[in-house]
C-alpha cells in the first residue's frame, strides 16, 4: 500500500505497510480459529484491555511544563552540584528529569483504569527519556494506581527507511500511529484497546494528508480506536473524553 503526502508532489512517494494502516481482521484472526464454549474461554484467558498513553497534553498538562527544571535546579542546589548549560538531566533522579502530572487528571486516569482493568502502554515520547521500570516508579509516585506494562517501539527500529523519510518530514502523527499498530501487531492477545494522545492520530486526520496509491482501496492510515485531548490545559479532564475511552474498552 502506497500512500502520498498529499501536500507534496508525486516524485516524493513512499512506501507504508499494509499492516501498519488495516489492523481489525489481523487482531481477530488468532480469535476466531476457536468457536463456541470454547472460545468463550480462550477469550477470557486470553483478554488484555489496553490504553496506549501520551503524557503531554493528557495527563501532563500545559500548566505543568517545565516542572522537571524547578525540580532539577532544587536537587542541584542541595547536592551542590554545579549548573551548566551543557549539563545533562540524565544524572538526575528520574523525578528530577519529568514534569509533574496533573492530579484531576490523573484521577480521571485512574478511574478508568478501575473501571475497565486496563493496562498502560507508554507511547509518549517519555519513553526516550526513562527506562520501563523509572517510569512505572514515577507512575506510582505520581499517584497512578497502575504501572506501565510495556512501551511502544521507534519507528527506527520498526521500519528504518520510512523512519528517515516521516523524521524529515517531522509526521509525527503517523510515526507514532505505526508504533502503536506494530505492538498490537505483536500482541493478538490484546481484545479491547485506546490510544489516548495530543497528537491527532485519528483516520479522518490522516487520511488528509496521506491518500492511497490504489484508488480502489478502502484502507486508510490512523488509528480507529483513537481519543483525541486537543486542549493542552485539559486533557484527559476534558468533556467527553473519559466516556469516549470507556466505549472502546468496555
Amino acid at each position: 500500500m502506497i500512500f502520498t503526502p498529499t501536500n507534496i508532489n508525486s516524485t516524493n512517494k513512499f512506501t507504508v505497510e499494509p499492516k501498519f494502516v488495516k489492523l481489525d481482521k489481523k487482531l481477530l484472526l488468532l480469535k476466531n480459529k476457536t468457536n463456541g464454549f470454547y472460545k468463550d474461554i480462550f477469550l477470557y484467558l486470553c483478554s488484555m484491555k489496553i490504553i496506549f498513553l501520551d503524557n503531554d497534553g493528557v495527563i501532563c498538562l500545559s500548566n505543568n511544563w517545565g516542572s522537571r527544571n524547578k525540580k532539577a535546579q532544587k536537587y542541584r542546589a542541595e547536592k551542590g552540584i554545579e549548573t551548566r548549560l551543557s549539563s545533562s538531566n540524565r544524572d538526575l533522579p528520574v523525578d528530577c528529569r519529568l514534569d509533574n502530572f496533573d492530579t484531576k487528571a490523573i484521577k480521571v486516569l485512574n478511574e478508568i483504569l478501575e473501571i475497565t482493568g486496563a493496562e498502560i502502554v507508554v507511547s509518549s515520547d517519555w519513553r526516550f527519556h526513562a527506562t520501563l521500570e523509572e517510569l512505572g516508579d514515577y507512575y506510582t509516585a505520581q499517584g497512578i494506581i497502575k504501572r506501565p506494562i510495556a512501551t511502544t517501539s521507534r519507528t527506527e527500529d520498526i521500519d528504518p527507511q520510512l523512519w528517515k523519510v516521516l523524521r524529515f518530514r517531522a509526521d509525527l502523527e503517523l510515526e507514532r500511529s505505526i508504533e502503536i499498530t506494530d505492538w498490537l501487531l505483536k500482541n493478538p492477545q490484546v481484545t479491547h484497546w485506546v490510544a489516548i494522545d495530543d497528537l491527532d492520530m485519528s483516520v479522518k486526520y490522516l487520511s488528509n494528508h496521506f491518500t492511497s496509491k490504489d484508488p480502489e482501496s478502502d484502507e486508510k492510515p490512523g488509528l480507529t480506536n483513537f481519543v483525541h485531548t486537543p486542549k493542552s490545559n485539559e486533557g484527559i479532564k476534558q468533556s467527553g473524553v473519559k466516556d469516549k475511552v470507556l466505549e472502546f474498552l468496555n
